[in-house]
């Protein structure tokens, strides 16, 4: 089998810690010490990240503080979009708050990291919280979960209750804005069919490691959902689910509403 990978391996640089409070409890948060490191000056080398089935990658950390105009442009349409009281879910730096920040958006910022709250609040994001999607209670006009989303999802068993919780959170006419993609080309061979084991798990759940200086992060699932799975998700709990948007990379963001 041979593997595929997104171009400028975009699958490994946007998939970060976010997570519920299990995955929080039995992390390191070695992602928010390497956030914390290069906000202090301290930058001396790059996270590592793999998956059970793409070998090690490197993730640069300046990746993760960049501005607007660098981001990719379904992060930009989703900010654009993005209106009323904002959620912004994994948060991580506090790129995209900031953004929305400068432009008059109140925005609530939350991460499982504690180390990336810190640093999205030392770079100005005025509300952050260290917080797990599910512990949230407050409602919104926008809830904002990029960088591939789904991810904190973890399995496809999980969707469903983490979209009604979701949907919980939105007020009248809310909204929630989610990109993701459909990593079925990873299991593309040289003919062009596709090796997956029927009797196996959803072929974007992915177990996801990550090391920092030396050190291994406890390992995390990690979902990958197309849009028609999503879609179909959406509708056993009462949600619209829209395409807004299609990358390059086999990505997409989606607009999901309540009927």
């Amino acid at each position: 089998m041979r593997l595929h990978f997104f171009k400028e391996n975009k699958i490994i640089k946007d998939s970060l810690l976010r997570g519920n409070d299990k995955t929080a409890l039995l992390m390191k948060d070695l992602f928010g010490q390497a956030l914390l490191d290069y906000q202090n000056g301290n930058y001396t080398e790059d996270i590592i990240t793999s998956t059970n089935i793409s070998d090690d990658d490197v993730l640069p950390i300046p990746y993760l503080f960049r501005g607007f105009s660098e981001m990719p442009k379904l992060e930009q349409k989703a900010l654009k979009l993005a209106k009323g009281a904002i959620l912004d879910v994994g948060c991580g730096s506090g790129s995209h708050s900031l953004y929305l920040q400068e432009n008059n958006k109140t925005v609530k910022a939350i991460d499982i990291s504690k180390g990336a709250i810190e640093v999205a609040t030392r770079r100005g994001v005025l509300h952050a919280e260290t917080k797990a999607i599910l512990d949230e209670t407050d409602t919104f006009d926008t809830v904002l979960i990029l960088m591939n989303g789904t991810g904190i999802f973890q399995e496809l068993s999980q969707v469903s209750k983490h979209l009604t919780h979701l949907k919980r959170l939105l007020n009248a006419g809310g909204q929630i804005l989610i990109d993701s993609s459909d990593i079925k080309y990873m299991y593309e061979d040289e003919d062009g069919g596709y090796w997956m084991d029927t009797n196996a798990n959803y072929h974007g759940e992915l177990d996801y490691f990550l090391t920092y200086k030396g050190e291994e992060e406890t390992a995390m699932k990690w979902l990958y959902l197309d849009f028609e799975t999503l879609n179909l998700a959406c509708e056993t709990v009462g949600l619209n689910c829209e395409l807004v948007l299609e990358g390059e990379h086999f990505d997409y963001l989606a607009r999901l509403t309540a009927i």
